[in-house]
C-alpha cells in the first residue's frame, strides 16, 4: 500500500515541475515575441531611410518577364493559382474563416474560446489598420498589379492578418487535437497558409518583399501574444476547462 505523504509529496513535485516548465515556456514565447518586434522596427527603419529600395525593386522585376512587365514568370497555371492563394488573405475569406470557427466553437458550448478567438482576429485587422495609417508606403508602381489594391503598401495586409488569424487558430486546434501527429498537422497547415498568402502578394507585384516580411513578424507576434493570453485566461476564464468538455464529448 503506497504512502500517503510519498504520494502527496510527489503529487507536489509534479505541480511544481508543471509550473516550471509553463513559466520557462512563457518566458521563452516573450523573447519571442521581443525579438520579432525588434525585427519589424528593424525592418521599418530600413524601410524609411530607402535602404531596402534596391532590393525591393529587383525582386518585384525578377517575378515579372524581361521583354513584359505586364506578365509573371512561370506558366498561366502559377498565375491563376496565385490569384487563387492570395484570396486566402483578404478580409472577406479571413473574415468568414473566424465567424465559421466563432459559431463552430460557441455551437459546441466553447463560449469563451469562441470569444477569445473573434477578438484575437479582430486586433490582428486592427493592427493592421493602425500600421498601414502610421507608414503610408504607396504601393509598387515598376510593374502593372496583377490585382486591384486601394490601401497603403507597408505592411503587406494579407500577410499580417493571414499570420495573425491562421497561426492564432493553428494553435488552438493543436491545443483541442490529440495525437502529437495531428497537432503538428495543425501547426503546419496553419503556417503554409501564412507563407503562401505572403509570396502571392509579391508576386502578384502589389507589394514589396519588405512589406510582406513586416506582415509576417507583426502578425506573427501578434499570434504568440494571443497564445500567450491565452493561456493566462485558462485557470481565470475556465478556457482549458472547455476544451477538456469538448475533449469528453469526442
Amino acid at each position: 500500500m503506497p504512502n500517503p505523504l510519498i504520494t502527496a509529496w510527489h503529487r507536489v513535485l509534479a505541480q511544481v515541475a508543471r509550473r516550471e516548465r509553463t513559466e520557462l515556456r512563457v518566458l521563452l514565447v516573450s523573447l519571442g515575441v521581443l525579438s520579432l518586434a525588434i525585427a519589424f522596427v528593424y525592418v521599418a527603419d530600413n524601410v524609411i531611410q530607402g535602404d531596402t529600395r534596391d532590393f525591393d525593386e529587383r525582386m518585384v522585376r525578377a517575378l515579372r518577364k524581361a521583354d513584359d512587365p505586364g506578365e509573371p514568370i512561370g506558366p498561366v497555371w502559377l498565375r491563376d493559382g496565385a490569384l487563387d492563394i492570395t484570396a486566402l488573405g483578404s478580409p472577406t475569406v479571413l473574415g468568414l474563416v473566424v465567424i465559421a470557427v466563432t459559431g463552430y466553437l460557441v455551437l459546441h458550448g466553447l463560449y469563451r474560446t469562441g470569444a477569445f478567438v473573434f477578438v484575437a482576429s479582430c486586433g490582428g485587422w486592427f493592427l493592421n489598420w493602425a500600421l498601414k495609417l502610421a507608414f503610408e508606403r504607396p504601393r509598387p508602381s515598376l510593374v502593372p498589379h496583377l490585382r486591384d489594391v486601394s490601401s497603403s503598401s507597408f505592411p503587406s495586409g494579407h500577410a499580417l492578418t493571414s499570420a495573425a488569424v491562421y497561426l492564432t487558430l493553428g494553435t488552438l486546434l493543436m491545443r483541442l487535437a490529440t495525437g502529437r501527429l495531428a497537432k503538428f498537422y495543425c501547426i503546419a497547415v496553419a503556417m503554409l497558409a501564412t507563407l503562401l498568402v505572403g509570396v502571392t502578394r509579391v508576386f502578384l507585384g502589389v507589394h514589396y518583399p519588405t512589406d510582406v516580411l513586416a506582415g509576417w513578424l507583426i502578425g506573427l507576434s501578434w499570434a504568440l501574444m494571443c497564445w500567450m493570453i491565452e493561456r493566462a485566461l485558462e485557470r481565470r476564464a475556465g478556457l482549458k476547462r472547455e476544451q477538456r468538455q469538448y475533449q469528453k464529448r469526442d
